[in-house]
C-alpha cells in the first residue's frame, strides 16, 4: 500500500495564533468577535451547520482549523444571487463547496421523482432550502461573488459525479460535475487528506492549476505529459467473472532465453515492475460523447472505474469531454487509526449552531446520541455508494477514542438519559475486520470481500467488537446501548459469540438487517448473499433471544425494482413475506444513484460485474413508473390499495390461484370500501383507512440513521 504523510504532521499555518473557535463563524459579526479580518477558507454547504463529526462540513472545517487555518461556513445560502456568498468576504485560499451529507437530488426527490416536502438536514424539517444540483449552483455563485478565488468541490454529490454519469432525474448521461460547476479541483472519497494538502500548498503560494498529483482528486487536463503511458481501457478489461486474488509474489515468464527450447524457461518476478509501471500509467476511458451514444461503452467505463478503486493498485483514469480531459488520480490512502482518532477527537460542540435557536434538525436528532466507530465497507453491494465514496478498506477508531466520545455525550449533550442509540457506521459489524495479508490486500481487485462468498483471506474475528461493547456499557452513567446501523449477518454468523452478545444486550426489541431480496436473480445483481445466511442468522437470533428471556424481532429490508428483478421474483418475495408474517410499512424502491454499478445495469441493461460486450449478459430492467409501482406493490401485498393492481398482474402471470380468501392466497378477492382504484368483488360496509407508506432510497450511504422500519407479526 502506498504511504501518505500523517494528517496532523504538517507545520501549522500562522493563523493558529487565533486559537479554536467555539463554533466556526457563519457571519462577519462572529468573525469580528474572534478577531479575524478574513477567512482563509470558506465552506459552502447545503446542510444546516451542525458542529458534529457526523456532518461532513463540520469535520472538514475542524480539520482545517487544527492545521491553523481560519475557516468560515456559509450554510444553506440563498442561491438566487451571489449576495449571500459574499457574507464572509473573500477567502484567502479557496471556497470549499458541497451539496451536504446527502446528494441534493436524492434529498429533494423520491425514487418516483416526486418532490419531497421535507428536508431532515434543515431546521424544522423545512423543504426547498437548497437548489437542485447544489454543487453546480453554489459553485457558480461563488465564482460570481469572487471570480479569482479557487473553488474546490467535494462531498457525496461531487464524489459520485466525478466522471460522465447516468442521471436518473433527467434520464440521460451527464458530463463530469467538475465541468458543469466550473470548479478548479474535485475531491472525492473521504476528503481530509486532500483538503489539508490543498490548503497548505495554496498557502505556500502554489497556484491551484499546479495541484495535479494529489490522490483522491480530479482536475481538468489540457494535455497529458509525455512521461505517462496512456492505455485504452478496452484493452485491459479481463473477460469472465470476478477473479481470484493475484499472488503478489507470483513468478511470470518473460519469454525464451537464447537457445531455450520452451517459451517458459525464463522466470522473472514481475510484481515490482508492474507496480512501477502503474504509477505512470493512465487508463483512457471512452469519451463522454461515446458513452452518451453507446450504453455498452457506458457499462464498460463503469466496470473499469470500479476495478480501479483499490488505493494499493489503482491507476489514474482520464476521460475526454469535448476538447478537454477530466483526469482522476488514484483514490486517497485510508486514514490510520491514530489519524481517524485525531479527527474525531477535535473540539466539536456536538450541537447545531446557536443561530438556529430552538429549531429542530431531524438529521441531528437521529445521530445525537450515536457514535461512529468506523468508516468504509467491503460489501460492494451494487446499488450502494458507500464503497465508491468511503472505500472498501475499513478505517476503525481505537477503543479509547470511542469510549471518550461516549463519555462526552454523557457529560455534554443536553437531554442524554443514559441511552446510546448506536455504535456503528456504514455497517454495524465490520469494526477492525480486514484482509489477513497487507500484500494481498494491496494487490486485490475484487469488488467485494464477501461475495460470492466470504474471502478466505478476510479476518472475520468479532472479538474486538465484543470487547468494545462490553467496555462501553460498563461506563458509569450508560444504561443502554442499542445497535442502529445495518448488520452484515453473513459475517455475524461466523461469530455466534458476537450474535449472543448483540442479542442479549444491544437489541431494543427490533434489529434491522437487509437481505434485500429472496431470489437468486436479483441477489446476483446486487452482490448479496442468499437467504441461507439469513436463515442461519435468524436461528441464532431466536435462540439467544429466548435464552435471554426477551421477545425480539428481526426487521428485514427489501428492495423493489432492482435491475435483474422480474415480476415472478417479486411475487416469490411477497409469498415469502406472507409465509413469515411480515407486513412492511416502509419499503425501498431502487434509485439509480450516479456511478453505482446497479445504475450502469439500469441504463445499459448489461452486467458490468463481467466483461461487457455487445453479446454479453443482458439484465432484466424494471423501468417505467407502472412496473416500479407494481414491484413496490408486491412488497406491500397487505395494503388493500394495491390489491387491484396485484390481481391484474397475477392473472396476467397465470397465477390467479394466489387470489382468494384463504391463508394460502396472497391477496383476497374482495375489495374494502374506500380502497383501491377500481371496485372489484364484494365491498366492505366500513371504509378502511388508507395505509401510509414511505419510499426510501438505498443508493447513498446514510450518514444519519433512519428510523427503524415498522413491521409487525401477523
Amino acid at each position: 500500500m502506498p504511504s501518505a504523510p500523517d494528517l496532523f504532521s504538517y507545520r501549522k499555518f500562522w493563523a493558529k495564533r487565533f486559537g479554536t473557535a467555539a463554533y466556526l463563524p457563519t457571519s462577519r459579526t462572529e468573525m469580528d468577535a474572534l478577531g479575524w479580518d478574513s477567512c482563509d477558507v470558506v465552506l459552502v454547504t447545503g446542510d444546516a451547520y451542525v458542529d458534529h463529526p457526523s456532518f461532513g462540513m463540520a469535520v472538514v472545517g475542524r480539520v482545517l482549523e487544527a492545521q491553523g487555518f481560519r475557516v468560515g461556513i456559509i450554510a444553506q445560502p440563498d442561491w438566487r444571487n451571489a449576495v449571500d456568498f459574499e457574507r464572509l468576504g473573500r477567502p484567502n485560499l479557496f471556497f470549499g463547496v458541497t451539496g451536504g451529507n446527502m446528494d441534493s437530488m436524492v434529498n429533494r426527490y423520491t425514487a418516483d421523482r416526486r418532490i419531497r416536502s421535507n428536508d431532515a438536514y434543515t431546521p424544522d424539517d423545512e423543504g426547498g432550502k437548497r437548489p437542485d444540483r447544489a454543487v453546480i449552483v453554489y459553485s457558480q455563485r461563488c465564482r460570481e461573488a469572487f471570480v479569482d478565488v479557487p473553488i474546490v468541490i467535494g462531498g457525496i454529490e461531487a464524489s459520485l459525479r466525478r466522471i460522465a454519469h447516468f442521471d436518473y432525474w433527467s434520464e440521460k448521461v451527464r458530463r463530469s460535475v467538475l465541468l458543469d460547476a466550473k470548479a478548479d479541483l474535485l475531491v472525492y472519497g473521504n476528503g481530509e487528506r486532500q483538503i489539508v494538502e490543498i490548503a497548505h500548498r495554496l498557502a505556500a503560494g502554489e497556484t491551484v492549476d499546479k495541484i495535479t498529483d494529489l490522490r483522491g482528486t480530479a482536475f481538468i487536463a489540457s494535455s497529458i505529459d509525455p512521461g505517462w503511458n496512456v492505455v485504452d481501457s478496452t484493452t485491459v478489461d479481463t473477460p469472465g467473472p470476478v477473479q481470484s486474488h493475484p499472488d503478489p509474489y507470483e513468478m511470470k515468464f518473460a519469454g525464451p532465453a537464447k537457445g531455450a527450447t520452451s517459451p517458459n524457461e525464463v522466470p522473472v518476478q514481475v510484481h515490482r515492475r508492474e507496480k512501477m509501471d502503474r504509477a505512470r500509467t493512465v487508463l483512457r476511458l471512452p469519451s463522454f460523447e461515446a458513452v452518451v451514444d453507446d450504453p455498452v461503452l457506458y457499462a464498460h467505463a463503469s466496470r473499469v472505474l470500479h476495478l480501479e478503486t483499490n488505493p494499493g493498485n489503482a491507476r489514474a483514469l482520464v476521460q475526454r469531454h469535448g476538447g478537454r480531459d477530466v483526469w482522476l488520480n488514484p483514490p486517497p490512502i485510508p486514514l490510520a487509526t491514530k489519524e481517524i482518532d485525531a479527527v474525531f477527537d477535535l473540539p466539536y460542540q456536538r450541537k447545531p449552531h446557536p443561530s438556529y435557536g430552538a429549531a429542530r434538525i431531524p438529521a441531528y436528532e437521529m445521530i445525537r446520541f450515536s457514535v461512529n466507530i468506523m468508516r468504509g465497507c467491503f460489501g460492494g453491494c451494487t446499488f450502494c455508494s458507500i464503497t465508491e465514496h468511503e472505500g472498501r478498506i475499513i478505517q476503525s477508531r481505537s477503543e479509547g477514542s470511542i469510549l471518550r466520545e461516549i463519555e462526552q455525550i454523557r457529560d455534554q449533550v443536553p437531554g442524554f438519559t443514559g441511552h446510546i442509540s448506536d455504535l456503528g457506521g456504514p455497517t454495524a459489524n465490520m469494526y477492525r475486520l480486514a484482509c489477513k495479508s497487507r500484500e494481498i490486500e494491496a494487490a486485490c481487485r475484487k469488488p467485494s470481500c464477501v461475495y460470492p462468498g466470504i474471502c478466505p483471506n478476510l479476518n472475520t474475528d468479532h472479538a474486538p467488537l465484543i470487547q468494545l461493547y462490553r467496555k462501553a456499557r460498563a461506563l458509569p452513567g450508560i444504561k443502554k446501548i442499542t445497535i442502529g446501523s445495518g448488520l452484515r449477518y453473513d459475517l455475524a454468523v461466523r461469530s455466534p459469540e458476537y450474535v449472543k452478545e448483540l442479542v442479549t444486550h444491544h437489541v431494543g426489541g427490533y434489529l434491522k438487517i437487509a437481505p434485500e431480496h429472496t431470489e437468486g436473480g436479483p441477489l446476483s445483481k446486487m452482490m448479496k448473499p442468499g437467504m441461507g445466511a439469513y436463515d442461519k442468522f435468524k436461528e441464532l437470533f431466536d435462540k439467544f433471544s429466548k435464552e435471554a428471556g426477551k421477545e425480539q424481532y428481526l426487521i428485514p429490508y427489501f428492495i423493489a425494482a432492482h435491475p435483474g428483478t422480474t415480476e415472478e421474483d417479486m411475487m416469490q418475495l411477497a409469498l415469502w413475506l406472507k409465509r413469515n408474517g411480515f407486513r412492511a410499512d416502509q419499503v425501498q424502491t431502487f434509485l439509480p444513484s450516479p456511478m453505482a454499478t446497479a445504475t450502469a445495469m439500469y441504463h445499459s441493461a448489461k452486467n458490468p460485474l463481467r466483461k461487457v460486450t455487445r453479446d454479453s449478459e443482458t439484465v432484466e430492467i424494471p423501468k417505467g413508473l407502472r412496473i416500479r409501482r407494481l414491484h413496490k406493490a408486491f412488497l406491500r401485498y397487505h395494503d388493500p390499495n394495491n390489491w387491484p393492481m396485484l390481481r391484474e398482474a397475477l392473472k396476467r402471470m397465470g397465477r390467479a390461484d394466489l387470489i382468494g380468501n384463504g391463508k394460502q392466497h396472497l391477496i383476497p378477492r374482495y375489495q374494502p370500501l374506500g380502497t383501491g382504484t377500481q371496485p372489484e368483488g364484494r365491498r366492505s360496509s366500513v371504509p378502511a383507512k388508507p395505509q401510509k407508506f414511505r419510499t426510501q432510497h438505498t443508493g447513498f450511504p446514510r450518514t444519519s440513521k433512519p428510523k427503524a422500519s415498522k413491521a409487525r407479526k401477523r
